[in-house]
């Protein structure tokens, strides 16, 4: 394993590792206005949600690494205390690229990327027009992280109106996960997008109280076959099927022939009934895996 001092690096490697390593990260696009009414839009991968009550996000538009300046967004903020954080999804992201040049101030990025303003109703920065979803924002607080190359700089923003564009909510008036399209940063000028067949899902567990790995026999938590996923989903259910549950499994037709077919082998009865349970597992049929494992 290769382990690195942060005080032998530069901000630059600092950065290249960390940005790869930390990711996806979603991306704030941030519009914002000075004194004088002048608007800025620029993105910003240090981002997410930190409360929802108070409903409270964070970006960090950080010092350049190269120089130690401060960016527009931050000198607008600091005047104007006001952000719209505008959703990135797929549809712009070439766009929304194209704002990070670093234009001179005064010139508007809504114009350079092809963007549409729109006016906002509570304050006084547009939003984009196209975003999926932009949050209009009233900052309470920024945080300094330090005055060297690449330090950041905390903006704690209040949510204080949220709109939602219509195609992308479900018949329940909610966000449709699989309509946002979303996009993310990685590492240096990679991205990922978030499409129908990379989504997937994980039972919360805060639904029931998971018996845990731990409680696992050993011969499955020590399986050849199943993966730590697979373990994490046996060990997140409440109870095991019953003994009657696991006897009427058993009898159905495919189950049968795969007992009669090891009669007397034990270890490869074993190898055959976890490869069963691992493609029910990751079928999210854990209960009928569950009912594999205990025959």
């Amino acid at each position: 394993m290769k382990t690195l001092s942060i005080s032998n690096l530069t901000p630059v490697e600092i950065q290249t590792y960390l940005n790869a390593a930390i990711a996806p990260r979603p991306i704030c696009f941030a519009s914002t206005v000075d004194k004088d009414g002048s608007v800025n839009l620029s993105p910003f991968s240090y981002f997410n949600i930190f409360s929802v009550n108070p409903p409270m996000c964070i970006f960090s538009p950080s010092r350049r690494v190269s120089n130690g300046t401060t960016k527009h967004t931050l000198q607008n903020i600091l005047e104007v205390p006001e952000v719209v954080i505008n959703i990135v999804n797929y549809d712009m992201v070439q766009q929304t690229s194209l704002a990070s040049v670093e234009y001179p101030k005064g010139v508007n990025e809504f114009v350079k990327a092809g963007f549409t303003e729109l006016m906002s109703e509570l304050v006084r920065p547009p939003r984009v027009a196209e975003s999926p979803v932009q949050l209009e924002c009233l900052v309470k607080e920024v945080i300094a992280l330090g005055e060297q190359n690449g330090a950041g700089n905390l903006i704690l923003c209040e949510v204080k109106l949220i709109h939602i564009q219509d195609d992308v909510l479900d018949e329940n008036g909610k966000i449709d996960q699989e309509k946002m399209d979303h996009v993310a940063r990685l590492g240096a000028d990679w991205y990922c997008r978030v499409t129908d067949d990379n989504l997937f899902r994980v039972e919360k567990p805060v639904r029931t109280v998971g018996i845990g790995v731990d409680s696992l026999p050993a011969a499955i938590r020590n399986s050849a076959v199943l993966t730590g996923n697979n373990l994490g989903q046996l060990g997140n259910v409440e109870a095991l099927p019953t003994d009657e549950e696991v006897e009427t499994f058993s009898r159905t037709d495919e189950m049968k022939e795969l007992l009669d077919a090891t009669i007397g082998d034990s270890h490869t009865r074993t190898v055959h009934l976890h490869l069963k349970a691992k493609h029910l597992l990751d079928n999210g049929q854990v209960k009928d895996a569950w009912k594999v494992l205990l025959m």
